[in-house]
């Protein structure tokens, strides 16, 4: 994959380039972060800190993080789960949601006194929102637990005992609660500054978008310095082609994915010179003769939208995290990125080469040919392209804008990852998170362990330098870790200096590498998960 380097930025071959062993350990015990303490309530402890720092290059440095809140005590005990509707359902591991952890009074009581009679102690917990920018605050909620055990064994065995009186529960950690501090949480930050890095940073899909591969293999692949994972993608061949993403995608400058809705994207200009967080959409538009037909989707299947935010999709045209909404008139575009089978079904297609001229029609399937395209369409978009095939020529335009309609113009050394939501904006914390489709307020199980429970996170800021931040933390006890929930998210990252902020994916997926090795502890059982794209920061080429 090609290499950029930075325009402008001075050569250093007198300086050391190899990574610089330096190591600083530094103990601070101030309240310089407090997660979720704002949303949570009640006063909390200081938090006491402990980094360690290594330069890996000129201009990039990762800072290993242990933050600790001394005196905190968690334990596991039994959640009683509520049964409850949504809009939607989901096949995502990581965002469960049928069945809530919070509900009405009205069910907590009637909860409460049914568990009492059957012999246990419940205890009620009332739940708070969390402070996103577009949804209610003040109460969400309440949720019902018995018992605090030492281990998840004795809070499985209790909970055993609960669901046989006819119950439905789950063993949970407090500590993942936001109303107490976290006892601990393993914290990964690297920090790139253009001015002075003379290497390149680039989001990457490593060559086929049609495929997942670990953060780490990629970083190795590529000799990066950095590397984290990227943006939402397709995990179940039900949701479509897995390894291909969910939202906007950029590589080398080719849009190889489209907008779901208005979302975050981390758009990395000229080689990593230029970075910035914004709100992206794209629009795509099939064009033979005068006739024009609007293009919905790059390398995906048709009539299958994870994520939504589609214009005719349903459920929902707006975006829904880890839904899959479907089109029934649909028509798609696969670049010579997408490296594997085309999808087959009904409909129809046509290959087109680079210059949109057509070099056969029929049905879906196949290959894309080197340096060409493929048209795939259904219902009404499959009538067109059979009806304008005969033109011999079919052209695509692509346009990306900003949520203020300013337009991304993509070249060679452009690239852009997307999620969701935005975490900071102009120096606050501003999450849209029902707008970015991550929470649903009038079904607050939807998204609710997604947004609003720790989580191992992966997350991307620029603070007023211009200094790009990555950042990830380690999640479900992983070395002890207990993560950070959205809000707790962007309070890191502002914490950090950053005045812009964006959460990437996060759960199994979160990976930080440096020099190719892994440095995070991801949480699947399995070890690192193989993700879609990742974003890398790579050496100058020599």
């Amino acid at each position: 994959m090609r290499r950029t380097r930075i325009r402008g930025a001075a050569r250093r071959s007198a300086r050391v380039r190899a990574r610089l062993a330096a190591t600083l350990v530094l103990a601070v015990t101030a309240p310089a972060f407090l997660p979720g303490a704002a949303e949570a309530g009640p006063a909390h402890m200081a938090a006491t800190e402990r980094w360690t720092t290594q330069t890996v290059a000129p201009g990039v440095t990762v800072r290993t993080g242990v933050i600790q809140h001394p005196g905190t005590r968690h334990s596991w005990t039994v959640t009683v789960q509520a049964p409850t509707s949504s809009r939607w359902s989901t096949n995502d591991p990581d965002a469960p949601v049928t069945w809530a952890e919070v509900s009405t009074r009205t069910w907590a009581d009637d909860t409460a006194r049914k568990l009492t009679r059957a012999g246990f102690q419940p205890r009620v917990e009332s739940v708070q929102w969390p402070y996103y920018a577009d949804t209610p605050h003040g109460l969400m909620g309440y949720r019902v637990r018995v018992g605090r055990f030492a281990t998840q064994e004795q809070a499985r065995t209790a909970a055993s005992a609960v669901t046989a009186a006819g119950f439905r529960t789950t063993p949970s950690w407090t500590g993942y609660d936001i109303q107490e501090p976290a006892d601990l949480e393993n914290v990964h930050v690297a920090v790139i500054d253009p001015r002075t890095f003379d290497g390149s940073i680039e989001a990457t899909h490593d060559g086929n978008v049609a495929q997942r591969e670990t953060t780490s293999a990629v970083a190795r692949k590529l000799n990066s310095l950095v590397g984290v994972n990227g943006g939402f993608f397709v995990m179940s061949p039900g949701d479509g082609v897995p390894g291909t993403m969910s939202g906007i995608g950029a590589y080398q400058g080719e849009l190889e994915s489209m907008a779901a809705g208005s979302r975050s994207a981390l758009l990395i200009e000229d080689g990593g010179h230029g970075i910035r967080i914004a709100d992206l959409t794209s629009t795509a538009t099939a064009r033979a003769g005068k006739a024009a037909y609007p293009v919905q989707g790059i390398n995906r299947v048709p009539g299958t939208v994870r994520d939504c935010g589609r214009p005719g999709s349903t459920p929902s045209e707006l975006p829904w995290q880890d839904v899959t909404c479907r089109l029934a008139d649909d028509m798609v575009q696969f670049t010579d990125a997408f490296q594997a089978d085309l999808p087959a079904g009904p409909g129809t297609q046509v290959v087109l080469d680079a210059s949109g001229r057509v070099l056969s029609a029929g049905a879906r399937g196949g290959r894309v040919p080197e340096g060409g395209h493929v048209l795939q369409g259904v219902g009404r978009a499959a009538d067109w392209l059979t009806a304008h095939e005969p033109y011999r020529r079919i052209k695509v335009s692509e346009v990306v804008r900003t949520a203020g309609g300013g337009r991304v113009a993509l070249d060679g050394d452009d690239s852009i990852v997307s999620a969701a939501p935005t975490l900071v904006k102009d120096g606050r914390i501003d999450i849209d998170a029902a707008a970015e489709g991550v929470v649903d307020p009038e079904y607050t199980s939807f998204g609710y362990a997604w947004a609003n429970v720790r989580q191992p996170r992966t997350m991307a800021g620029i603070d007023r330098r211009g200094r790009l931040i990555l950042a990830t933390v380690d999640g479900r006890l992983k070395n002890g870790s207990e993560g950070f929930t959205l809000y707790e998210a962007a309070a890191f990252m502002r914490s950090l200096g950053a005045v812009q902020a964006m959460n990437l994916d996060g759960g199994g997926s979160t990976a930080m590498a440096v020099n190719g090795t892994v440095v995070n502890h991801p949480s699947d059982a399995t070890g690192e998960r193989a993700v879609g794209d990742t974003v890398q920061v790579l050496p100058a080429a020599d």
